[in-house]
């Protein structure tokens, strides 16, 4: 059977909750646009989604189909569980104390999927493509993709979407810097006897945090940071023991605990693309960052790579210009570089001063969270800049490119 050549403005590489926000957002706007993904397989993890890729969400028309399956996060509450000399005072940040009514809404990636796959089915300008991408030829003036079922996508501009071992940022010839922590996480999802209220509890010990998220009616996802040993001892307990250890963690502050099926264990660390951006591909998501799930910065910094390559590709379309020029990955690539390094930064600097047996990091830990308490105005900033950074893209002020 000969090959199948399919031409388009822009492939995206990668179907997951990242890639598919980039394709509608650009096929949204009349951007002929290929999606390059097999099916997915099941994902069984939760995303909390701050109020910015909310926002977006609802622009490209994604979250009407899925809201009613994610649980709004009024409020985040941290307790220092670790036990030492110089503890943090408890603080809790209310949603309402800067005018919103959550931080932003926690939901199962299924459902997310579910809706955005949705979403995508309905634009003209999104073809869809299930086949694996092979190779990804960067050209003067254009670039293929080559596919596992012998066919070919040609573009002006390949966004990478494609993950951690991304094909997309070997092609371009990018390189990351890669940091391990002696840690690792476990993630999944409970039932509990007591209702969450919209909480966000994060208990924070002596070898990361343990963390209790709200999803719809009296359930919780779970991401539990433990040493190594102790995550894979916790992954081969039955639920019974497993749910015993968690409600023992969690002080019993949701009741009697029930885990769900669906456990996912991984080691933590962090990896940066030297660059984001080159040879007529961006960077989207995993394949550009990867940080610890500490502080829902992950797809949320993900679905602001996809919001800013589409807003960036659509008005160079409309100005007639190569979407896939030089110049364009540049600016996306400066204006992705602030967030994403300033993010990296607070997460690492958190996680650090958990595992810190120094007493003055201890110490310093315990005095900003202080402030943080007893200082209004700089509660509100930091809460503000955490859910709403000062520099977005459009789409995650929920207005339209």
């Amino acid at each position: 059977m000969a090959s199948v050549t399919h031409a388009v403005e822009v492939a995206v590489v990668g179907g997951g909750p990242t890639g598919l926000t980039a394709a509608i957002a650009l096929a949204a706007n009349g951007v002929p646009t290929a999606l390059i993904a097999p099916s997915p397989p099941p994902d069984n993890r939760t995303t909390a989604l701050l109020s910015g890729s909310v926002a977006a969400l609802e622009a490209l028309g994604v979250w009407a189909i899925c809201a009613a399956d994610a649980a709004p996060l009024t409020a985040i509450r941290l307790i220092d569980d670790t036990a030492r000399l110089v503890r943090a005072p408890e603080v809790t940040f209310e949603a309402s104390e800067i005018g919103l009514a959550a931080f932003g809404h926690n939901i199962e990636n299924r459902h997310l999927v579910a809706a955005l796959e949705t979403r995508a089915a309905a634009l003209p300008s999104l073809r869809r493509i299930d086949a694996a991408a092979t190779a990804v030829e960067p050209g003067d003036h254009g670039i293929v993709v080559r596919l596992d079922n012998g066919g070919r996508v040609e573009a002006r501009l390949v966004v990478g979407a494609d993950g951690r071992r991304s094909l997309c940022r070997a092609a371009a010839g990018i390189e990351t810097e890669h940091r391990s922590y002696p840690q690792a996480a476990l993630t999944l999802n409970i039932s509990h006897g007591r209702p969450h209220g919209g909480v966000s509890t994060e208990f924070h010990t002596a070898h990361g945090p343990f963390t209790l998220v709200p999803l719809p009616g009296a359930r919780s996802s779970v991401v539990c940071v433990v040493a190594p040993a102790e995550a894979e001892r916790f992954a081969a307990l039955d639920d019974a023991a497993l749910s015993v250890e968690l409600e023992r963690r969690a002080h019993s502050i949701l009741g009697k605990v029930a885990v769900e099926a669906g456990c996912g264990l991984f080691p933590l660390g962090v990896e940066t693309a030297q660059r984001f951006a080159g040879h007529r591909i961006a960077l989207v998501g995993e394949a550009a960052h990867v940080i610890p799930p500490i502080g829902a910065q992950g797809l949320n910094l993900g679905l602001r790579d996809a919001a800013t390559i589409s807003e960036l590709v659509v008005k160079a379309r409309r100005a007639g210009e190569d979407v896939g020029s030089a110049d364009v990955l540049a600016r996306y690539d400066r204006l992705r570089r602030a967030d994403v390094t300033g993010r990296a930064m607070a997460v690492d600097m958190l996680n650090r001063s958990l595992l810190s047996d120094f007493l003055p990091v201890q110490g310093a830990r315990g005095f900003g969270l202080y402030l943080l308490d007893r200082i209004a105005p700089l509660r509100h900033a930091v809460m503000r800049e955490g859910v709403e950074p000062a520099a977005q893209p459009r789409l995650m002020r929920g207005e339209a490119l």
